[in-house]
């Protein structure tokens, strides 16, 4: 096939490689026009990506993606070691609750490479530039979808795109892999195409970041932890980098003060399991803040009918949620693989949507379930304590069992493993809940403490954070 992406981010990239790999002859179009630089360590000063809006904020490549790396792309896998991405084990150290546990033969599968986002993508942007069956267009920004006759009748059929320029070009297959800023709905609309169907909310929360470099920190929390009003994000990068992010809720007026270097640092110092991951030298000036972070499901077969075909969506296109699990690309590149799969046993359009759409509900969905309950859940509480009230309980049936899993696993190494397993994109959360050994020693967990409760996390209180950020 002829396919064209719409789109050269990492999931864009990484699905460019997985189709041209398997024969098809793929174009990438991308709206910015700035070329690659010459080498990994210059993206991060010198590459600038507007439509990214997130391309300089923290990202993860969790475990997930190493494993589909080293099996599709080990090319890609190697570049990145290369290119000096970390070594992060997400199953050490155990928590201190947690003793005599030892190895299990999944603990091999619970680490990763991983590095900041222009460095991760300029591996895979160097690797699609070398591929004979990729073509990067940059610069180029797509207004629209062209069509041809009916696969099925009454459903519109894709054939290409058209640019801005007035140029159309044709396609097989069109993949909108432009990220959280895609313009399907519209372009989907201007064809005469039902709605899809989509659910669309602020995630509510607003991110606050600083990158250092030196000597990796040694990990005394999570990698995410929660505390009280704000939560605290700690990832390695590539070259001996790490970032530091708090992240509160967007309604949060006093702490928007944290986008003061000197504010945001005096808050990070607070907290005693997390203030030396400010001992390194910062690699930027000030606080990179984010906000307006989107939750957004699409789904284009409804009611059992497509509702166009020769286009698909993946990635972020197709479901994003608040990034702060870091699972955002490993999902993405993980639903390119799907899509692989499927024209690569699939030639009639109509069932390549329909299958497509199938495995996308049946493998990735959970992922973006998941997310939103616990970030659903996390947002009440904040709120709740931001307003002095009490946290309300949880109701949502998969954000009580997840919490259930976060809240045990510090006393048990079987549940320490299997929520990693979980966190590193390995296996859905909710085949996880299933198994009745899991559930078994959650209960035996809850029992135990039940006249007990866990140990604090050390911080300030909300009142201290406000007089530190006042």
């Amino acid at each position: 096939m002829g396919i064209v992406i719409i789109g050269s981010g990492i999931c864009g990239l990484g699905a460019a490689l997985l189709l041209a790999r398997d024969g098809h002859d793929v174009t990438v179009l991308e709206r910015d026009d700035a070329d690659i630089p010459g080498a990994p360590l210059d993206a991060w000063e010198e590459w600038s990506r507007p439509g990214v809006a997130q391309f300089g904020q923290p990202h993860n490549f969790m475990p997930g993606m190493r494993h589909m790396l080293q099996a599709e792309l080990p090319d890609v896998y190697e570049a990145l070691a290369r290119a000096g991405a970390g070594r992060f084990d997400l199953l050490n150290p155990l928590p201190p609750t947690i003793s005599g546990a030892t190895p299990h033969p999944i603990d091999d599968k619970l680490w990763t490479l991983t590095a900041r986002r222009p460095v991760g993508e300029w591996v895979f942007a160097d690797a699609a530039r070398r591929e004979p069956r990729v073509t990067i267009r940059r610069g180029v920004q797509v207004s629209g979808l062209t069509t041809g006759a009916a696969a099925r009748t009454g459903i519109p059929h894709v054939t290409g795109v058209r640019t801005t320029d007035g140029e159309e070009l044709r396609a097989d297959l069109v993949v909108d892999a432009s990220g959280r800023q895609s313009k399907a709905m519209q372009w989907l609309t201007a064809i005469g195409a039902r709605p899809p169907i989509e659910e669309q909310a602020d995630s509510g929360f607003i991110y606050y970041t600083r990158y250092f470099r030196g000597t990796v920190p040694q990990r005394r929390a999570g990698v995410l932890t929660p505390l009280g009003s704000v939560s605290l994000l700690t990832i390695p990068g590539d070259n001996n980098t790490w970032s530091v992010t708090i992240f509160a809720s967007g309604g949060d007026q006093p702490l928007k003060e944290l986008r003061h270097e000197p504010k945001w640092t005096k808050a990070v110092k607070a907290y005693p399991l997390h203030a030396h991951w400010l001992d390194g030298e910062p690699i930027h000036e000030g606080v990179r803040a984010m906000a307006g972070i989107v939750d957004r499901y699409r789904r284009f077969v409804v009611d059992g009918e497509p509702v166009v075909t020769g286009f698909v969506a993946v990635a972020d296109a197709w479901a994003c949620t608040n990034p702060s699990a870091g699972r955002g690309l490993t999902v993405g590149l993980l639903h390119a693989q799907r899509l692989r799969d499927v024209a690569r046993h699939v030639n009639d359009p109509v069932a390549l949507v329909e299958d497509f759409d199938t495995r996308t509900e049946a493998e990735m969905r959970p992922w973006y379930d998941a997310q939103l309950a616990v970030d659903r859940a996390r947002f009440a509480e904040m709120t709740a304590i931001r307003e002095g009230q009490p946290p309300p309980p949880v109701t949502d049936e998969l954000a009580r069992g997840i919490r259930g899993l976060l809240a045990t696993m510090i006393f048990d190494a079987d549940l320490f493993r299997a929520a990693i397993e979980s966190i590193s994109t390995i296996t859905p959360v909710q085949q996880i809940l299933a198994r009745p050994a899991i559930r078994e020693r959650m209960q035996a967990v809850r029992e135990t403490l039940k006249n007990a409760s866990p140990p604090p996390i050390p911080g300030p209180s909300r009142q201290q954070l406000l007089e530190i950020v006042a």
